[in-house]
């Protein structure tokens, strides 16, 4: 069954430039969530950014089902959540989190990116 994305194509507005690619939920995508947790670690190509963004309400069964997460330009999901953009030049193994829906994003300490 084909995705019923929540932002259609050509409400697109070119926010930013030169990110590459990222890995996002459809919690952001298809559900319209904010995104709540947000993580950079080594990317797997010189195209990915490197940029992984949640909305934070991810369980494992949820993570482990390949279909509720694809590929998207980071330009897409600053879209979606512009509160996003001040962050994207973080360096790789940053963490943030948004403490609530209304809240900026945080540092995050004591999370480890997942095994690369």
């Amino acid at each position: 069954m084909a995705k019923k994305f929540k932002i259609s194509k050509d409400q697109i507005h070119e926010l930013v430039v030169g990110y590459g690619y990222c890995f996002a939920s459809d919690k952001i995508t298809v559900d319209g969530n904010q995104v709540g947790f947000m993580y950079r670690e080594t990317p797997d190509n010189p195209d990915d950014s490197g940029w992984r963004f949640l909305s934070g309400t991810e369980d494992d069964d949820y993570m482990n089902e390949i279909g509720n997460h694809a590929l998207y330009s980071v330009n897409t999901i600053a879209n979606y959540d512009q509160s996003i953009i001040p962050l994207l030049d973080s360096e790789i193994g940053s963490v943030f989190e948004k403490a609530d829906i209304n809240g900026g994003f945080k540092l995050v300490s004591d999370w480890h990116l997942p095994d690369e």
